[in-house]
């Protein structure tokens, strides 16, 4: 399954823009700000229905203008069938569509045609607070497993009820126990749940990454990723109830799985701290390069990679290695932005890559 072409009308700073792309490796070249990113980002809006960088869809819709348009026919490479997807915002509503046919839930749409995107600001998952390493693993997790879905949004629903019930504690220091029973009883049914789930999804995806990140190093380094949770020491009824007296005092939750993290190593030490540039972009494209892993084996469709800037801060050795990856038949249909574009016919031609490159103009 390859995307063939693509149109855009108003999306970000594109008034109009058309392409039809082969389905291996589609060079994006430009200059900073010219919409390299952004047509990326619509692409990856036809196979989630929402942007990879805003949860508003009215931060798309380019300035002065009321609405935005993409179509997309995506191919099937063995059977040749075709499938036209549309999405559409206007008047704060969006519409998706495939073959001309509304989707009645967004949900129905995602995973039919996947995307992996990787993006400067994946260094966030590294960098950043365990919030961010939560919902990056989440939402890999939520695409395949509908169930997960239900449970991690039910439980965010009664964390906020019980949190509504400490803060009213806290403030007339009168506890309602009784509610707080029936809450913590399903709060404790959707999160063993999460948590074993989240520790299964480490182990499959810790054989591919580790794998991934070795190629790219080439076994310099060791790396190694594990969840971290408070629940792999203490059940979760004794949790809650030994962290009660905290809660009732601050208002709000301390145990629980809304506290998870995804402990990243170097050589033993933590990435974020010890790591090089190049070595942390390294890891944070291992765990993309894993995500596209997880959802080929998961639905038997290779997804599309989007690789958004990917040259800066790698070595020539790690680029070489990587492109030598994505030059072979494990991975399917292949984008890679650049601002030079002498640079990417240059390597891409160095590791005999059949791709075509398109410039960006600013518009």
């Amino acid at each position: 399954m390859y995307l063939r072409t693509i149109q855009l009308t108003n999306f970000k700073n594109y008034p109009e823009a058309s392409f039809e792309f082969n389905s291996n490796v589609n060079g994006i070249v430009g200059a900073n700000g010219s919409g390299k990113t952004n047509l990326l980002d619509a692409i990856h809006y036809l196979s989630f229905g929402k942007s990879c960088f805003s949860a508003k869809d009215v931060s798309s819709v380019r300035l002065g203008t009321e609405f935005f348009a993409l179509h997309g026919e995506f191919a099937d490479v063995e059977s040749g069938n075709t499938t036209q997807v549309s999405c559409v915002y206007k008047n704060g509503a969006k519409s998706l569509k495939a073959n001309k046919k509304e989707y009645e839930r967004l949900s129905d749409h995602v995973g039919l045609f996947p995307v992996v995107m990787v993006s400067p600001y994946d260094s966030d998952i590294i960098n950043d607070g365990n919030e961010v390493r939560r919902k990056f693993f989440d939402k890999i997790i939520s695409q395949f497993d509908k169930i997960y879905l239900q449970h991690l949004i039910h439980y965010k629903k009664l964390l906020l009820q019980r949190n509504a019930v400490l803060r009213q504690q806290m403030e007339s220091r009168h506890a309602d126990l009784s509610l707080l029973q029936v809450i913590d009883y399903q709060l404790i049914e959707d999160g063993v749940q999460l948590f074993q789930r989240r520790r299964q999804f480490i182990e499959d995806i810790r054989p591919m990454f580790l794998e991934h990140y070795r190629r790219l190093s080439g076994g310099v380094e060791e790396v190694d990723i594990h969840y971290d949770s408070a629940l792999l020491e203490t059940g979760y009824e004794e949790g809650l109830a030994k962290s009660f007296p905290a809660d009732s005092k601050c208002g709000f939750t301390t145990f629980g799985v809304h506290k998870d993290d995804y402990d990243f190593t170097i050589d033993g030490q933590p990435v974020k701290h010890f790591g090089s540039q190049g070595q942390q972009k390294s890891f944070s494209l291992a765990l993309r390069l894993s995500q596209f892993d997880y959802a080929f084996a998961f639905n038997k469709r290779k997804p599309i990679l989007l690789l958004d800037d990917i040259f800066d801060k790698l070595d020539r050795s790690r680029i070489s290695e990587l492109l030598s990856m994505v030059g072979k038949e494990h991975f399917g249909q292949v984008f890679i932005s650049d601002t030079d574009e002498t640079r990417v016919k240059a390597i891409l031609g160095e590791h005999g890559i059949e791709h075509q490159v398109f410039e960006i103009k600013r518009q």
